[in-house]
């Protein structure tokens, strides 16, 4: 059941700056911390439906961080994080940058996390999303690539204290790319995002939104929390997004200085240099049987249970 590391100065803040934003923000001292890990690796020894669970620091600061140390509230992020593992493996396991779908997908831009933090000092992930294929490439393959990228993200303790921002570059997007997912995928998937993958969200961007997609915007919107919900930014142009962001951590085709080619060339060796740490990540295992008879409160929303009575696809939305 165990993980490598369980040393408690692993996943430490690295810089004083950090240790008091994460003092500030997180309620996180090292006697808090080591405290909580501490119970939270003794909930999973005792856990009766966890069957395999990382013990290692960096992956339970995941939690911890995201939850500002309520140790019951990383528990259950923590459980619901696994069963989403198992609910939905299509979208979350085999993430391996040898896959030739996955390797297409990154090699043609469409999802990368830059070398250069924010102003903030926040990880910035771009997506672009003319540059995905929906003809060749499958709704799944792009969920697949998203979690990929954000597995590789999830145990630096910077990432985890300062959080996420996302640059989202709707230009080229097609009603092909809208298709590709239904009304209870996109539902499915938004609550994996919000209640189960342990990722501080602090802003998101987009840019060169389609006419087509504003009601699939607005539906996306209305599930989302009232936070993220206020994170939310769009921008009419990239000059007005450069506003916000600074232009030089963007690739150069966006207006930085390094070409987007050169950036995915070194975010894949690393990928490669990380691959069988994150293949390892299908070893986890929680009884999904078991915990979904038990129908917890924590768990119940993660039944499949049809979207307010619609079904299908958004084909058969009537668009602008």
């Amino acid at each position: 059941m165990g993980g490598s590391g369980e040393n408690s100065d692993q996943g430490a803040p690295t810089s004083q700056e950090l240790r008091e934003m994460a003092l500030a923000e997180l309620r996180e001292s090292e006697s808090v911390r080591v405290h909580a890990l501490s119970q939270i690796r003794d909930w999973i020894s005792k856990h009766p439906d966890i069957k395999h669970c990382r013990t290692d620091s960096p992956f339970l600061l995941r939690f911890l961080r995201t939850k500002k140390f309520s140790v019951p509230q990383a528990q259950e992020m923590l459980e619901r994080y696994l069963i989403i593992r198992q609910m939905y493996p299509k979208w979350f396991h085999k993430l391996d940058v040898n896959d030739p779908a996955i390797s297409e997908i990154l090699d043609s831009g469409y999802l990368i996390p830059l070398p250069e933090r924010d102003s903030d000092g926040r990880k910035v992930i771009i997506s672009c999303a003319g540059k995905f294929d929906p003809v060749k490439h499958s709704s799944t393959e792009m969920a697949r690539v998203h979690s990929l990228v954000v597995e590789s993200l999830m145990d630096d303790p910077e990432n985890q204290i300062r959080g996420y921002t996302y640059v989202n570059d709707e230009s080229g997007l097609t009603m092909g790319h809208i298709c590709l997912w239904s009304f209870n995928d996109i539902r499915n998937m938004l609550r994996c995002i919000q209640n189960s993958t342990p990722m501080r969200h602090k802003s998101t961007h987009f840019i060169n939104i389609p006419s087509c997609a504003n009601k699939v915007f607005d539906f996306i919107s209305s599930l989302l929390s009232d936070k993220l919900r206020k994170r939310f930014m769009i921008h009419s142009t990239l000059d007005d997004l450069k506003k916000t962001v600074n232009p030089k951590i963007l690739p150069k085709e966006y207006g930085g200085e390094v070409p987007l080619a050169d950036i995915i060339a070194d975010y894949k060796k690393e990928l490669q240099s990380r691959r069988e740490e994150l293949l390892a990540l299908d070893d986890l295992e929680i009884d999904l049987n078991s915990i979904l008879d038990r129908r917890s409160k924590y768990t119940i929303d993660l039944v499949d249970e049809p979207l307010n009575g619609i079904s299908g696809s958004f084909r058969k939305l009537e668009v602008d």
